[in-house]
């Protein structure tokens, strides 16, 4: 763990000035400019797995808790408290979408994940969907906007529910949510 300003960030010192800070509702972090204060010895897996000092936090409430505190800034990572900012890993990105609700149907559908921490997403124009395709394996990478730059990866299975909501427009194969078509892939590479 490296330190900035001889300050030793800590878990539990974040999740004890996380708890005070919350109300109802996630706490404002992009209000807050604190020091930062290092790098804290977390990181977040790519399947959504919070680890700490090399250990799994086991506890769902204590990875919500980080998960409402959490801030991107250009390509970083950081829990943010009123009082002190600390850098972490996030291995791919910080959330898993691991359902999806839909009301209504074509055009007029609206499209909503809920990610592994319990988040809801109405997917719109300020939080749209996007694909890459892995160089590795040409699989689709499919990714939704959670909250300020957040993203989560789209599971496999909710991806599928997601295409099978799919419609072909000006060349593009995609869905609809919130009155904005959001392309997945070329409708020539189906």
């Amino acid at each position: 763990m490296s330190t900035q300003n001889g300050v030793n960030p800590s878990a539990e010192g974040i999740a004890a000035a996380a708890k005070e800070a919350k109300g109802r509702g996630l706490p404002p972090v992009h209000l807050w400019n604190p020091p930062f204060c290092g790098d804290l010895d977390m990181q977040i897996k790519k399947d959504g797995t919070w680890i700490h000092e090399g250990g799994k936090i086991n506890r769902p409430e204590m990875v919500k808790l980080f998960s409402s505190i959490l801030r991107k800034e250009g390509d970083s990572y950081f829990l943010v408290t009123p009082v002190e900012k600390v850098g972490i890993t996030v291995e791919d990105v910080p959330f898993v979408a691991t359902d999806i609700f839909v009301e209504g149907e074509g055009d007029a559908q609206v499209i909503q994940f809920e990610t592994h921490v319990g988040d809801i997403t109405t997917v719109n124009d300020e939080h749209p969907i996007r694909v890459e395709i892995d160089p590795g394996s040409d699989e689709p990478k499919p990714y939704a906007t959670v909250r300020s730059r957040l993203e989560a990866r789209i599971d496999r299975k909710t991806f599928y529910r997601l295409v099978d909501l799919g419609a072909e427009r000006d060349g593009w194969f995609g869905v609809y949510s919130s009155g904005s078509f959001f392309p997945l892939i070329k409708a020539d590479q189906l």
